[in-house]
């Protein structure tokens, strides 16, 4: 089964990269599943419902989302009827939306798809690895679902990686979100699991993060705030990562770095 992830979408530019290169991705890589993080793809800050439709409508099965999951008021509602769109597992009992959901392929494959946040230099939610624990033991790799992918949408480098370990020979992939910047070590764990701590962002790159320059090197320079984070708008990169897993054991057997477009180096999976 083959899997792609798209880092997190940073405002119009981001979107407009996504929804442009998402079916060549998907025919050339030959893509059973895709998934995106949508928590800043609006104006930078969360997701709308139209969003969403766009994404759906051009190849995208599943959109998580993670610290900036209900900046738009609007998607409380929305959130718990679409059963595609996945915040963080380890919000508090009772938040809307959902953790985790289970789809299936066009090949009748199961995939499970969770998303949790980490704590480390963020919000104080609950334990992300006892979240992890509780979906897990809903079934296993190879038996009940043929893929299982975990998103860890967090600051910590040293959580993502734990979490990588923590997951390893039981899911197929952990993939680590919130930085923006693509980190260099797409391996596979010693016990089968693929793993990449961050996997960027789609978005662009001559920016703070996804964002104009200017008010972030104020905010640095000066420590007074001078207006609002606006996304930047120049040429976007789609950044992810690619995933392949055996389909007897659900266990990853390749994964590679993605990166199209803009003004980074241009990666395409050897498939």
């Amino acid at each position: 089964m083959r899997l792609l992830y798209c880092g997190d979408v940073v405002g119009r530019s981001g979107r407009d990269v996504v929804l442009e290169r998402m079916p060549e991705i998907r025919e050339r890589l030959g893509i059973d599943f895709a998934v995106v993080n949508g928590e800043n793809s609006a104006s930078g800050f969360g997701i709308t419902e139209k969003i969403c439709a766009a994404f759906y409508e051009t190849g995208t099965d599943c959109i998580v989302l993670g610290n900036h999951s209900f900046d738009q008021k609007d998607i409380v509602s929305y959130m718990e009827t679409d059963k595609r769109l996945i915040r963080p597992a380890n919000y508090p009992e009772g938040t809307p939306g959902r953790g985790a959901a289970v789809f299936k392929t066009r090949a009748g494959k199961t995939i499970m798809v969770i998303q949790v946040m980490g704590r480390v230099f963020m919000d104080p939610l609950e334990d992300p690895f006892a979240a992890v624990d509780r979906l897990l033991a809903t079934g296993r790799l190879g038996q009940k679902y043929d893929f299982i992918l975990v998103d860890i949408h967090g600051e910590a480098t040293s959580e993502k990686m734990a979490m990588g370990h923590f997951c390893d020979g039981r899911v197929s992939a952990v993939v680590g979100s919130h930085s923006h910047v693509p980190t260099a070590d797409a391996q596979i764990l010693p016990g089968g699991t693929a793993y990449q701590t961050d996997a960027g962002m789609c978005g662009d790159y001559n920016s703070v993060i996804g964002m104009d320059k200017e008010e972030p090197i104020r905010r640095f320079t000066r420590k007074i705030p001078g207006g609002r984070f606006t996304p930047a708008l120049g040429d976007a990169t789609l950044c992810g990562i690619f995933v392949e897993t055996d389909d007897a054991t659900g266990l990853a057997t390749r994964v590679a770095p993605v990166r199209l477009g803009g003004r980074l180096a241009e990666c395409w999976p050897d498939v």
